[in-house]
């Protein structure tokens, strides 16, 4: 038995970019199986047909159309036609990404522009194409935006995901104040570790590069994407209804443990303490 009524999103329209996979596909089947209508969008068709036919089974039509967010004639067509299927569009998860881990003086400007336009360019002509038509037709609504825990710390080795995050967090929280009195409401999800097909492979490629992950998190794991989807499928809802410019963080302590000048000292052996405690009562 889940956490929530069973008609929690009860015919809410959500469109989420970057729908038919990774954790768009596992928000997206949360959304169904909470009665919402789904509309899917991404840059291959043949898995978004795969992903909408499977993720039917909860019940629900899913609508999908492929669509490459960095071109904006190509999102006008999108969120166009999912208003037309549906008759409106109350839900935006801003969910396509791109990143890659690599030392910064190895990219090229194509590889820069390969994030950015994805993530950060391609947030805000989404957002842009859906806002503008809310506030045409005085219709209010929601936006959720993945973003990530560097998005306010910034990262060594995803600079270009980091500084592309960072837009879309300062997005969020601009668009928080200057679109609510529109009815628009704008939150943020900052993923810790959650492995997908697709990340986890570019992220963490090596067994020893996912331990050295799993290590820094002080719960001892990788997320549940479930309990992602539950945390989106709240914010989404009306019963978050005075949450607006926040981002939840949801990452098992990870960028707290990475925050505190003394963190890890947890790595010091009760031995070491006792020699440490009496190196400390000979200093006073």
């Amino acid at each position: 038995m889940g956490p929530f009524a069973k008609d929690l999103l009860k015919d809410k329209v959500v469109l989420i970019t970057g729908g038919a996979t990774g954790l768009g596909r596992a928000m997206g089947e949360k959304f169904l199986e909470l009665g919402a209508k789904l509309a899917i969008c991404g840059r291959r068709e043949d898995v978004l047909k795969t992903a909408a036919s499977e993720m039917s089974s909860f019940g629900h039509e899913v609508y999908y159309k492929s669509c490459d967010v960095r071109d904006p004639a190509q999102i006008y067509e999108l969120v166009d036609s999912v208003e037309k299927h549906y008759g409106g569009i109350d839900v935006l998860v801003n969910n396509a990404a791109g990143n890659f881990i690599s030392p910064t003086e190895r990219l090229s400007p194509r590889a820069v522009d390969a994030v950015l336009n994805i993530v950060l360019h391609g947030t805000f002509y989404t957002t842009l194409e859906v806002g503008k038509r809310w506030i045409e037709k005085k219709t209010s609504g929601t936006m959720l935006n993945i973003v990530t825990t560097y998005a306010s710390t910034g990262s060594g080795y995803v600079v270009p995901s980091a500084a592309a995050k960072a837009g879309v967090l300062a997005l969020t929280r601009s668009l928080a104040v200057e679109w609510a009195p529109y009815g628009i409401r704008q939150v943020a999800i900052a993923p810790g570790p959650f492995p997908t097909e697709g990340a986890w492979s570019r992220l963490s490629p090596t067994p020893d590069l996912e331990q050295k992950m799993i290590k820094r998190i002080p719960l001892a794991r990788v997320g549940d994407q479930e309990e992602l989807s539950n945390l989106a499928a709240y914010l989404i809802s009306d019963y978050a209804g005075y949450i607006n410019g926040d981002v939840i963080t949801i990452d098992g302590g990870e960028w707290l443990q990475g925050a505190g000048q003394f963190n890890d000292l947890s790595e010091v052996t009760d031995d070491q303490w006792d020699e440490l405690a009496k190196m400390t009562r000979r200093g006073k």
